[in-house]
């Protein structure tokens, strides 16, 4: 671990690994919350499923949070390197000249987001873990309309989209992830040295992944606040 810490390629090849593996969550977190769109009863299906199979508890979910706090602490360690590393040369250049807004602004998207993500966590996360495991409700999917109905995914995701302010940092949130997406992604794939002919597909693939799935997280919050 030490190894990675101490070599400029290695903390970008450990971050951009973390990346990857935050990338594919997010996509499998969006596939699952866009049910709530069209199938509420398929939605609270498949997360009553995630929420209570032991692989997913036990196994992947402490993997998952490893991974978040991973990819934000090494990130803020990149950050400081380069800005040592920039002292001299922008003594010399511009560093407007050579990079782009968004790649300059890597640590302040990744700061909104990292705000973002405990509140996200403050809604969702811990009330779950608290009635399952601290309450002792593995139910998930009781009668709704009895009075220890316990967590009721739908219901929950549902209400937490009422109030206008929440929404909207949810949108702004998203707006941040997409701006972050945009050039992460591509600099994760040149950091694992991903510089061949299917470079330019990967790019493509990328501007498609960073701004249609960010966009499809605001549709849902946007879709509930007004149909609840």
């Amino acid at each position: 671990m030490s190894g990675i810490f101490n070599s400029s390629i290695g903390r970008k090849f450990a971050m951009a690994l973390s990346a990857f593996f935050l990338m594919i969550f997010i996509l499998q977190h969006f596939a699952i919350n866009i049910l709530s769109v069209f199938s509420p009863d398929t939605f609270n299906e498949v997360s009553h499923f995630m929420g209570t199979f032991w692989v997913i508890q036990y196994l992947l979910q402490p993997v998952l949070i490893f991974g978040v706090i991973f990819h934000f602490v090494m990130g803020f360690i990149l950050e400081i390197k380069n800005n040592s590393a920039r002292a001299v040369g922008y003594a010399k250049t511009s560093g407007a000249s050579n990079s782009s807004w968004m790649s300059r602004n890597m640590i302040w998207s990744g700061g909104f987001i990292l705000v973002f993500l405990i509140i996200h966590f403050i809604d969702f996360w811990i009330p779950e873990i608290n009635i399952k495991y601290v309450q002792g409700d593995m139910s998930g999917l009781l009668d709704p309309n009895a009075a220890d109905s316990g967590y009721r995914y739908y219901e929950e995701l549902v209400h937490k989209f009422v109030p206008i302010w929440r929404v909207a940092l949810y949108c702004l949130g998203f707006v941040f992830l997409s701006l972050h997406l945009l050039h992460g992604f591509n600099s994760s794939f040149q950091s694992v040295g991903a510089n061949n002919k299917y470079t330019k597909g990967l790019k493509g693939f990328g501007k498609i992944y960073s701004i249609a799935v960010p966009l499809g997280f605001i549709f849902i919050a946007l879709f509930h606040h007004f149909n609840h």
